[in-house]
């Protein structure tokens, strides 16, 4: 039997508006009453009705986000901690795998308050969907059709560049994927050009941007042939990714080359598991924890404000060493 708000009032000897906005969490509800009410709904195996929520309050206190996939680890983390930040909030998540329009769907029924894309998402321009849409992802010439948090991956990169240049590194190799239709791996790329150019080494880098053609382990690892078969020897990596990051270090490794005594490594992207590598990895990009905080508060901001809301929040790559990079006067 469907437990109600009246079952839980007669239990706890208060009236049904009483119930209703203690597990609100109104400010009207005395603290005692709020964790009375809460304990008795939860040993009685209360479920809210979000459908006759929706027609009260016209809000489902619902997030809806499409996962972008559950094979790289870094977007795995990410969707993880926006669930964890989102738990400290009223509004609850619904993950969908399914692609966009589908996902879209899905949301529509569940009548959500708001939605998070990825980039690879947003690749047809969405309509008949009304609820804000937050998308993670390039401002592409600060325009987009939908509020965007952008991480900077260009920044990132001239980051890690500068540090490697303080260090005495002038041959730098970049691994990471370059394809025509991902923002976010053009725009690392695009990076790395400009960031040879300003410190004036572009000639002695010409040869040294290898191209993984994917963002896997296997694919890091696989560019180490490619590296050593290079006419110049390099001094230091930048690896696009932590998942080909992950195989350039297992490659180096099978080839005997030690990290960093004879090469210097430095990872794109922020997660806590860089500490657990075989090496643990210098790495650079938004820490994926304040990543999570300003999406979930900016959709939030989003369907609850009515003052519009910044196009594009551009965000600031930090970069946090560890042991996989060396001044260049140890390889002489």
């Amino acid at each position: 039997m469907t437990v109600t708000i009246k079952d839980i009032a007669k239990v706890a000897g208060v009236s049904y508006s009483t119930v209703s906005k203690a597990l609100n969490d109104s400010p009207l509800v005395k603290g005692e009453t709020k964790k009375k009410v809460a304990a008795i709904a939860n040993e009685m195996g209360y479920a809210p009705n979000f459908a006759a929520q929706h027609l009260v309050s016209k809000k489902s206190k619902i997030i809806g986000l499409i996962w972008p996939t559950i094979e790289r680890a870094v977007l795995a983390t990410l969707v993880t901690k926006i669930s964890n930040e989102l738990n400290k909030t009223p509004y609850s998540m619904i993950l969908s795998v399914d692609p966009l329009e589908r996902s879209l769907e899905t949301f529509k029924k569940y009548k959500v308050d708001g939605a998070i894309l990825f980039e690879e998402d947003v690749n047809v321009k969405i309509s008949n969907f009304s609820p804000p849409i937050l998308v993670y992802g390039v401002s592409r010439n600060n325009s987009s059709d939908y509020p965007v948090i952008d991480p900077d991956h260009q920044q990132a990169i001239l980051k890690a560049v500068t540090y490697l240049y303080k260090l005495g590194h002038r041959k730098i190799a970049y691994i990471g994927q370059i394809p025509q239709n991902d923002p976010r791996q053009i725009a690392k790329y695009e990076g790395f050009k400009k960031a040879l150019k300003k410190f004036g080494i572009e000639e002695l880098n010409k040869t040294s941007i290898i191209n993984t053609e994917g963002l896997d382990w296997y694919d890091g690892y696989s560019a180490i042939n490619k590296l050593l078969a290079l006419d110049e020897p390099v001094t230091a990596i930048i690896g696009g990714s932590y998942d080909i990051s992950a195989g350039i270090v297992r490659g180096l490794k099978d080839k005997q080359i030690n990290i960093p005594e004879d090469i210097s490594v430095i990872s794109y992207d922020n997660i806590p598991q860089m500490e657990n590598q075989e090496v643990p990895l210098t790495s650079v990009g938004v820490p994926v924890e304040q990543l999570a905080i300003k999406i979930v508060h900016t959709l939030i901001d989003l369907m609850e404000n009515e003052q519009p809301l910044p196009q594009v929040t551009m965000m600031t790559p930090v970069l946090t060493e560890r042991i996989s990079c060396a001044p260049i006067k140890q390889y002489y």
